[in-house]
């Protein structure tokens, strides 16, 4: 079995734009797993506010640098860790330049690189997801921390984080080509969004461990999922009709007992 580590942020916690967080069939980990198959481990690693480098004083322990080799080491032996950051690097209060947040993401490879996985194991292979972009009407939206020049930043990203990936011998993939943030919050992905992102991961993940099974996709799940988030709430709740009441007295009877009559 093939073991793999998915460690990223809000959009690998699998985060709803609409609200709440999205289930395990509809996040891109558990379609990825549900594609692969039983010969394949998938662990979700997932954190809002998760960053490459940074201390943030308003979401504490998100620095992905930090939490990692806790990870790494928890779930070890690996074979494959899928490194999935970037845009909380965006935020304003980190006034970090896209080139510092790829050198964010390289001490993240370096980190795995170089974390023991036990006297047998090898070292597992890097997979570096570029992430999808920050839509430009964040400053809309009830994220604080970030601005139009998040947008601006995140557009950035992708070539230096290809750049960065393939200087250590890692797999790239960018979300952004195959996925979008939603028009609801401008950051997370919309169900079909996790769909397109798994489909485009699996021949990159299948070629790296040799798997030359044909991939069979059931029926998708997306429109599943519209049709009940589409469901109509009424907008009046009926009324439920109050029991009449009994004036009749409740009478209860105790065997081997009797109430003498008054004379």
């Amino acid at each position: 079995m093939h073991t793999i580590l998915c460690f990223g942020d809000s959009n690998t916690f699998g985060s709803n734009p609409h609200g709440g967080r999205w289930p395990r069939s509809v996040r891109w980990t558990g379609l990825l797993q549900q594609f692969l198959g039983s010969d394949y481990y998938v662990i979700e690693e997932g954190l809002g506010g998760r960053n490459t480098i940074f201390d943030d004083p308003l979401e504490p322990g998100r620095n992905g640098l930090a939490l990692l080799p806790v990870s790494l080491n928890s779930h070890k032996p690996l074979d494959l860790v899928v490194l999935s950051l970037g845009t909380n690097d965006c935020k304003v209060l980190f006034n970090a330049n896209p080139k510092i947040i790829a050198k964010g993401l390289e001490n993240l490879i370096k980190t795995v690189q170089t974390t023991s996985q036990g006297d047998d194991a090898t070292v597992p292979k890097i997979l570096v997801i570029s992430p999808i972009t920050i839509g430009k009407d964040i400053e809309s939206t009830r994220f604080a921390s970030y601005d139009y020049q998040s947008y601006e930043k995140s557009l950035q990203l992708a070539p230096l984080f290809e750049k960065v990936a393939q200087e250590y011998g890692c797999l790239f993939l960018d979300a952004s080509t195959v996925a979008n943030p939603s028009e609801t919050d401008q950051l997370h992905m919309e169900a079909e969004d996790h769909e397109h992102l798994a489909k485009a991961l699996l021949p990159i993940i299948k070629k790296q461990f040799n798997d030359e099974r044909e991939t069979s996709f059931e029926e998708p799940i997306v429109p599943i999922v519209e049709k009940v988030m589409e469901k109509p709430i009424p907008s009046e709740i009926p009324e439920v009709p109050t029991p009449k009441k009994s004036h009749a007295p409740l009478s209860f009877r105790i065997p081997g007992f009797s109430r003498k009559k008054e004379k």
